[in-house]
């Protein structure tokens, strides 16, 4: 009987691939220049959904560098319907997923173009020569991509990413402003450093209430405090999980500890979930490592991309190692934490470029693109990002929306009904879905 509905179930998705291969939209993309490897991909939210793979030069307009394959998932609803391109910072493996859906593609009943981030997951270059991981052949990436399936998808298009994404949606809207016809980027850090600074003050003065705060600082004491007898089954842990790091144990504890109250606010983690006073070393530490991976300190991670990216151009945030006060602390400053912490030793030579903050920043403030941004007011992201300094009061399209006590979850859905209301208004009129 089981052989039977295996069976069924092989049969049944033979006919569905083959029904796919055989619509009109696959065809059109089958016959797109540079695109190879389709496959059928399933969806609760598509009539037809496909990876596919588009091919980039290495470094644009360096043909000598050679080419990679840059891969993408497509949603499809219609040729009569928008395009949401999404900038993905990383991978693009879980928008393969049948169950994935994205905000935008849903508000607007439109067609998704996924883009996975280039030297991420199978869109690594080979060989991986890290001098072309760079923003301009990032942004490069999208507008071959935009030209390419804007041979099919002749409807208005709208960019957007989340986080890291959303920074590349900001950098690339910047790169080729006439691309798109809007832009949302959500919870988008704009870093103007490698240690960017704004985030410790945000933590230490502006996040939650004072009292919250207060609760944060006392958790971190009270770590400090049990770090003796806590530190050896952070060991425990990370030896059975064969994480590898590239300083101490005792220093990785404190890199947790610090990472604590920036994950908790980040995503919008209420302060009465802290252990108590009166709980035990073993609770206190498996709440540590329950909320802060040890293997984000690990080295190698599958983040080192972006790690070199955020050492090259992208800029990250620091840590004030003031917060640990005095007793068992082992790290004196977290300074350069990045490079001596998350990165091989020989990726640590890379100087950091301001160039990309600059002139993002110079087009934000003289332009008016019909753009948006939505942030979370506790989020220490929203520290790096444009929600303090990016003034729209003489704008007439551009506009930045903070969702109240709101984290890195921050979405269109998440703010306010007149909020939802004003977003909704201005993409209607800017797409007209």
């Amino acid at each position: 009987m089981k052989n039977l509905i295996l069976q069924l179930l092989v049969a049944a998705l033979c006919i569905a691939t083959a029904n796919a291969q055989e619509s009109d939209f696959y065809q059109q993309l089958a016959a797109l220049p540079g695109v190879s490897d389709i496959t059928t991909l399933p969806s609760r939210y598509y009539e037809e959904k496909y990876q596919l793979f588009i091919t980039q030069e290495v470094d644009h307009g360096n043909p000598a560098a050679g080419t990679f394959r840059q891969r993408i998932i497509v949603g499809f609803k219609g040729l009569d319907r928008p395009t949401v391109m999404e900038t993905e910072g990383y991978g693009a493996g879980y928008a393969t997923y049948a169950s994935y859906h994205e905000e935008l593609s849903e508000l607007m009943n439109a067609n998704l173009v996924f883009c996975e981030h280039r030297y991420f997951k199978e869109s690594t270059p080979e060989p991986c020569d890290w001098q072309y991981m760079t923003v301009a052949n990032a942004n490069a990436d999208l507008h071959h991509i935009r030209q390419t399936l804007g041979k099919v998808f002749t409807q208005k298009w709208v960019s957007t990413g989340i986080s890291k994404g959303g920074s590349t949606c900001t950098y690339y809207r910047a790169a080729y402003p006439d691309d798109v016809d809007a832009s949302v980027a959500y919870v988008a850090p704009i870093s103007r450093a490698l240690e960017d600074g704004r985030h410790e003050k945000f933590l230490n003065k502006k996040v939650g209430s004072k009292d919250d705060r207060e609760k944060m600082k006392a958790m971190q004491l009270e770590y400090m405090r049990r770090k003796p007898k806590i530190v050896g089954m952070l060991d425990t842990f990370c030896t059975a999980r064969n994480y590898h790091f590239n300083i101490p144990i005792d220093q990785v504890y404190d890199y947790e500890v610090l990472e604590l109250e920036f994950s908790m606010w980040q995503w919008g983690r209420s302060v009465n979930l802290l252990p108590k006073n009166y709980d035990s070393d073993v609770q206190w530490f498996q709440f540590l490592v329950d909320e802060v991976d040890p293997d984000y300190f690990a080295c190698p991670s599958d983040y080192l991309p972006f790690y070199y990216q955020a050492m090259r151009e992208l800029g990250y945030y620091g840590y004030d190692t003031r917060r640990l006060g005095k007793q068992n602390r082992s790290i004196p400053t977290a300074e350069n934490y990045l490079k001596a912490v998350m990165v091989p030793a020989d990726m640590r030579n890379v100087a950091f470029d301001n160039t990309v903050y600059k002139t993002t920043c110079k087009y934000l403030k003289k332009n008016d693109p019909t753009h948006l941004f939505i942030y979370g007011e506790n989020d220490p992201w929203t520290s790096s990002g444009v929600a303090h300094w990016l003034n729209c009061k003489k704008k007439s399209n551009m506009k930045v929306y903070v969702q109240k006590d709101g984290s890195h979850l921050a979405r269109i859905r998440t703010l306010s009904d007149a909020q939802q209301a004003e977003v909704k208004a201005k993409l209607k009129n800017w797409v007209g879905y």
